[in-house]
């Protein structure tokens, strides 16, 4: 065994400690579950965004041309004007 040493805030750490009795763990093993998914997974075990999924489906339909399309702007305000 090694010991690993890191900083994190204080809140953070006791957040992190109560949630992780309440699953049965100390922070120790939620550490080492972590790592040993993160080997697995061959990187981070969950998404990282810095986008929202609103703005993620947004950006997906505008890139592929889905939803509404107007002929005029003074369609376009209409509709805005409408909802």
């Amino acid at each position: 065994m090694t010991t690993v040493s890191f900083r994190t805030n204080r809140q953070i750490k006791e957040e992190a400690k109560q949630l992780y009795s309440s699953l049965g763990m100390d922070l120790s093993t939620a550490i080492n579950i972590f790592l040993r998914q993160s080997i697995r997974d061959n990187g981070i075990p969950f998404h990282i965004s810095a986008s929202s999924q609103a703005n993620m489906e947004a950006r997906h339909e505008a890139e592929n041309h889905i939803g509404k399309s107007f002929a005029t702007t003074d369609d376009l305000m209409k509709d805005l004007l409408d909802a």
